[in-house]
């Protein structure tokens, strides 16, 4: 393949992952109300945007590549961090097709299978074979949990949710009518990567229990 032609596989599908930005999840960002800068542009944004607003998924995978970053140290097992990284910012690409399925949502998820292998086929296969075979090899090792790496990544991934959830007072989790049994068993897989990181969030969601946030 010569370079010109490689390039622009690799240029398509960093504008195809662009679209991510437009992928919404049910989770809310924990600081909507910061000032933006002038009076102009704050009334402009929260016209364009608004509050209390919605995380999407280019900010959720940069948002578990950064507690990566933070919390390998918490790793049941040694990892590599760079590979984990990898996996993180691109566990998500498939919901430019597929969509966003609500982790609680029980008729969605009968089909979300379907619909993200479907999605990781055409996706992945924007990019030179090579790459796009390194890329579907790390999204198929997170979605089996089939490795050091993933498992952590996958706690990464309960995680970060959580963490919005509770600092919102359970916006999102009121909003869909979500009880303490729900989260804390989605929860159970983050001992899968961190014993620890568990320990910690499921006495986090036991508070948020105990002060009405998240409803028995």
């Amino acid at each position: 393949m010569e370079n010109s032609e490689r390039m622009q596989k690799q240029l398509n599908f960093l504008l195809e992952l662009d679209k991510l930005k437009n992928r919404y999840r049910q989770t809310y960002i924990a600081n909507d109300d910061l000032p933006c800068g002038s009076a102009e542009f704050e009334d402009n944004f929260k016209e364009r945007n608004p509050l209390p607003r919605k995380e999407n998924d280019a900010e959720h995978s940069f948002s578990l590549a950064i507690a990566v970053m933070l919390l390998s140290e918490y790793s049941n097992e040694p990892i590599d961090t760079l590979k984990t990284l990898k996996m993180v910012l691109l566990h998500d690409v498939v919901e430019i097709d597929a969509g966003d399925t609500y982790c609680y949502d029980a008729s969605g998820n009968q089909t979300k299978r379907e619909r993200e292998l479907k999605a990781a086929e055409r996706i992945f296969n924007i990019l030179p074979s090579e790459q796009a075979a390194d890329f579907r090899s790390l999204w198929d090792e997170f979605e089996t949990n089939s490795s050091p790496e993933a498992r952590f990544a996958n706690a990464m991934d309960r995680i970060q949710p959580m963490l919005l959830n509770n600092y919102r007072e359970g916006i999102s989790w009121k909003e869909h009518g979500i009880h303490f049994p729900q989260v804390a068993e989605r929860s159970m897989k983050i001992k899968d990567g961190s014993q620890s990181l568990w320990e910690h969030f499921y006495s986090m969601l036991e508070k948020s229990r105990d002060n009405g946030i998240l409803p028995e």
